[in-house]
Formats: C-alpha cells, sequence, structure tokens
C-alpha cells in the first residue's frame, strides 16, 4: 500500500503542474516571481523559469512555506530540470531613483527577456498583478502557492537573494543583513539609527527610521 502522505504529495504535485499543462504538454510556459519587494536593504530579485512537463519536481511550493534546507535542495533540483531559468536584480539606487512600481516592470522584463528559449512563450505567468509585459501575460493571486513554475521562480529567487545578503552582511557587518534578509526587524532599524546607512539600504525606504533618531 502507498503511504497517504506519499499519495497526497503526488496529488499536490499535479494540482501544482495542471495550470501549465492547460496549455499543452509541449507549450513554453514561463513562470516568474519576485522576492525582495519589502525590504529596507538589498536588490529587488525576480526570477523566470521554464518547466518541462516531465519530471515533475515533487516538494514545489511557495517558498515562504518551506525551510531554509528544502529551498537550497529544491533550488538545484529546478536548475536541473528546467528548461530554462534566468535571474534579474534591481540594485537599491535604482529602487531609489525610479521607485519600486518601474523597478517590478523593469525586473520582471529583465528576468523573461533573457530567458533562452526556442519560441515566444505561449503563455507567461506572473503571482501577483497585472505588469504589461507581455501579451500572453497571465496573473495569478498567491500563485507561487498554485503553479509549479511561479512556484519554482519564487524558490530559485529566495535562495540566490538570501545567498547575496549573507554576502553583504559581510561586507557592511552590524545591521545582521544575513539574518533579516534586509528587511526592517527591531534590531535592523536600531542599527540604521545607530550606523546610519549603508550603501546596500534603499534610503527612500529608511526616511521614517532616521527622522524618529533625532527625536
Amino acid at each position: 500500500m502507498v503511504p497517504r502522505a506519499s499519495t497526497d504529495e503526488t496529488e499536490r504535485t499535479a494540482a501544482l503542474y495542471r495550470e501549465q499543462l492547460s496549455f499543452g504538454a509541449t507549450a513554453i510556459v514561463v513562470g516568474l516571481d519576485e522576492v525582495g519587494r519589502g525590504p529596507v536593504a538589498g536588490s529587488l530579485t525576480v526570477c523566470a523559469v521554464v518547466l518541462p512537463a516531465q519530471p515533475q519536481i515533487r516538494g514545489l511550493d511557495d517558498s515562504k512555506r518551506l525551510t531554509a534546507k528544502k529551498r537550497e535542495a529544491l533550488c538545484g533540483e529546478i536548475k536541473a530540470v528546467a528548461s530554462a531559468w534566468n535571474l534579474a536584480h534591481i540594485a537599491p539606487e535604482d529602487i531609489d531613483a525610479a521607485g519600486m512600481a518601474a523597478c517590478l516592470r523593469r525586473a520582471f522584463s529583465s528576468a523573461l527577456g533573457g530567458l533562452e528559449l526556442e519560441r515566444d512563450p505561449d503563455a507567461v505567468l506572473i503571482d501577483g498583478n497585472p505588469l504589461g509585459i507581455h501579451p500572453r501575460e497571465r496573473n495569478i493571486i498567491k500563485g507561487d502557492a498554485k503553479v509549479a513554475s511561479i512556484a519554482a521562480a519564487s524558490i530559485v529567487a529566495k535562495v540566490t537573494r538570501d545567498a547575496l545578503m549573507v554576502k553583504l552582511d559581510a561586507q557592511y557587518p552590524g545591521y545582521g543583513l544575513a539574518q533579516n534578509k534586509g528587511y526592517a526587524s527591531p534590531e535592523h532599524i536600531k542599527a540604521i539609527q545607530t550606523l546610519g546607512l549603508s550603501p546596500v539600504h534603499r534610503k527612500t525606504f529608511c526616511h521614517n527610521f532616521l527622522q524618529q533618531s533625532l527625536f
């Protein structure tokens, strides 16, 4: 008898692939997702992934639901199995200069445009709101928990950005970037108020913290 847990995971995995398979087994379906929209430090990172119909990767899920160890393992498997994948990063100074809305569109467009594909995608699936980066764009709310290729993109983006934040922590110690990944934790805010901003902080995201330190 097949264990119930194994059967449940097989069914869950099949459900994640259902959206892309609806376009046909040989369709080129790109999934895209971002990591780093909300942090006050570090880059915005977007990943684009094309997964074949087979083999199906078990364990795919919204990256936020997975442990770091599980994400690392899946990231390697995704890169090995994917028909194509690509990353795009937008630096903090560019986010300050152009604003997040423009940078999101730029990052998604860059990640999509950098894919090495045989032909134009049959579908471009994006987690979240419309961006208008491709005529075959389809937007799926909470897509990183519903669609295999979007889940894969969220995992690769998360693992890549987390590794970048660990490197930045070594370059700019004192902010806890390896732990907080650039998000505004209480400890991170206190460090900003004590040390000031580093070159990897988004100045437009940090005004309130700096103003509070003056009173």
